[in-house]
């Protein structure tokens, strides 16, 4: 993040952020300020990943249309490893070759808490600089 001049934290905790509930209480904020970043493979393999807010599903029927695509899969584990470089509950919002499409809910937020690579770390960023760091598009990918 330094070396890219990103305006976001790393933030490393002692317990687990995997689920909404965990990270709200280690970040000290609440699951609304969270977003997730949902892997997905189109039928060429490639990743994309749509971020929603925490408490939002993604559409892959969504994606598809936005994409003008099949609806793509939601990616195992292990695709999400080889593909991101970090493992399922912890991908963050940017730092990986992807296709990103945000949310517009997300990008109502002052703040959001993203997966910061580990399953006891979150990265808080502002949305706008969130755009900027994974070069994606506002789409509407929530069911």
């Amino acid at each position: 993040m330094a070396e890219n001049n990103l305006q976001a934290e790393h933030l490393i905790f002692k317990r687990s952020c995997h689920t909404v509930e965990e990270a709200a209480a280690a970040a000290g904020c609440t699951p609304h300020d969270l977003i997730k970043s949902i892997c997905l493979v189109d039928g060429e393999g490639r990743l994309i990943v749509a971020i929603v807010k925490g408490e939002h599903r993604v559409s892959t029927s969504r994606v598809g249309k936005h994409l003008q695509i099949e609806p793509p899969e939601v990616a195992t584990p292990q695709e999400i490893e080889q593909k991101t470089g970090y493992p399922c509950g912890g991908v963050p919002c940017f730092g990986y070759r992807a296709l990103f499409l945000v949310d517009p809910r997300v990008m109502e937020k002052p703040v959001v808490y993203s997966g910061g690579g580990s399953p006891r770390s979150l990265v808080k960023i502002c949305p706008p600089e969130l755009l900027a760091a994974n070069g994606g598009e506002v789409a509407r990918v929530r069911s």
